[in-house]
């Protein structure tokens, strides 16, 4: 390895960034006892702002270093479509019509499943949102759970070890739980294509297996649980009801349902073509505006954070390949899936089976055992997989000081890991 000024640097800012993401609750604190930089410190506080912010030292260290052209070249080399995708996906998943309908399809679930409703309702979302998001992409299914257990779990007090359990088992579970197809996870999006492997495959070697841990895990976290979970239960026109926004309860029409989603399938259709999702987003703004009487607030700003975020980790991602290729090459099979595992959780996955994928010559097993211990630790921190981004912007306000402590996050996702762990490893 003989790596450049800026790649060493990028490489000291991405471990800043990390130990700054474990750090976003001293910050807070700072803004409540120095109150006359209470706005810097609510800043740097803010965990979506993390990557972005260290994203944008780098940017001036290598304007310094190399000069505009050499920066601005790198910028333009790097590849946003995922936040821009991220952010589109957010806001249409997060309206009312499409809540509604989600709500409809996990109350009638829960009703034909022999459990105490309040339970029912807290397995669907965490086990049948999660497993929907193989067909709706992870990004859509993570929004989809977190307002709905915002709205309804999380609408009461509830202890903290809940909330911390629930969080982590739902980032867990949609990060194994969208490996049903090659198109709505990134970690399998980024090798798919390459390495030649369609819906079949998905299901043989990986579906089935991340189906069985998303249940278990669950179905775990219900039973052990089950007695704060009765508020779970209530119907849409109760204070909190599943699927309702901010327990309002006003019907949407079909026909708004139905224009809705297909604003959803087309966005997810195009996923990997900027241009056409995001027009799409605009026409999608200016219905929501015509017919605003069915929609509650778009949650453009938690949207607009959390592609701020991925956008700071492409950024700050791209000054990597250098260390993480060589350390990956380095293993064998067995070696790489407890190593992408214990990388993911310091790196977004999608990133790791990124750097697979240029590698020629790789054994079948090795590509299995690579993505698949990427997708088994997405759920350990907010940086690794895509989604979970979304779903602390949107969860973190229940939470106390509005902040998801990441090694509270860290803790609650290691149970829910190690039975990913078992299904890929041992089925």
């Amino acid at each position: 390895m003989n790596p450049t000024t800026i790649q060493l640097v990028g490489a000291a800012l991405f471990a800043v960034a990390l130990i700054h993401t474990f750090s976003t609750k001293f910050f807070e604190r700072l803004a409540h006892s120095q109150p006359r930089h209470a706005g810097l410190w609510h800043l740097l506080g803010e965990v979506e702002i993390v990557f972005g912010f260290w994203a944008m030292v780098l940017m001036l260290f290598m304007f310094g270093i190399e000069g505009k052209a050499s920066a601005t070249h790198y910028l333009d080399t790097r590849n946003f479509t995922e936040p821009m995708f991220v952010f589109a996906i957010m806001v249409i998943a997060g309206t009312r019509p499409i809540l509604q309908l989600a709500g409809s399809m996990v109350r009638l679930a829960a009703s034909f499943t022999p459990l105490p409703r309040g339970m029912a309702m807290y397995f669907m979302v965490l086990a049948l949102v999660p497993l929907l998001g193989s067909f709706i992409t992870e990004p859509a299914a993570m929004t989809l759970a977190a307002l709905m257990l915002r709205d309804t779990l999380f609408s009461q007090p509830v202890s903290r070890k809940l909330m911390y359990t629930t969080v982590g088992v739902l980032f867990v579970n949609v990060s194994i739980g969208g490996t049903l197809t090659p198109f709505a996870a990134p970690p399998v999006l980024m090798v798919a294509s390459a390495w030649g492997w369609d819906v079949s495959y998905m299901l043989t070697h990986f579906g089935w297996k991340a189906a069985v841990a998303v249940s278990v895990n669950a179905a775990s976290a219900a039973l052990l649980f089950r007695k704060e979970l009765g508020h779970m239960g209530r119907e849409p026109g109760d204070a909190a009801g599943a699927g309702a926004p901010e327990g309002r309860s006003a019907k949407v029409p079909m026909s708004i349902i139905v224009v809705q989603l297909l604003f959803l399938v087309g966005v997810v259709v195009f996923a990997h073509h900027p241009a056409v999702f995001m027009g799409l987003f605009l026409f999608f703004m200016g219905f929501a505006t015509a017919y605003s009487a069915h929609h509650d607030r778009l949650i453009l700003r938690e949207a607009l954070l959390v592609a701020f975020f991925l956008a700071g980790l492409v950024v700050l991602g791209g000054q990597q390949q250098w260390w993480l290729q060589p350390v990956l090459l380095a293993m064998d099979a067995d070696a790489v899936y407890f190593g992408a595992t214990a990388l993911t959780a310091i790196t977004d996955n999608a990133a790791l089976t990124y750097l697979g994928s240029l590698v020629p010559g790789l054994s079948e097993e090795f590509k299995l055992a690579l993505v698949a211990g990427a997708v088994t630790g997405g759920g350990l921190t907010v940086i690794a997989n895509a989604p979970n981004p979304a779903g602390v912007a949107i969860l973190r306000g229940r939470f106390e000081d509005q902040t998801v402590n990441p090694l509270g996050l860290l803790v609650a996702a290691l149970p829910p890991t190690l039975v990913a762990v078992l299904a890929f490893r041992v089925l």
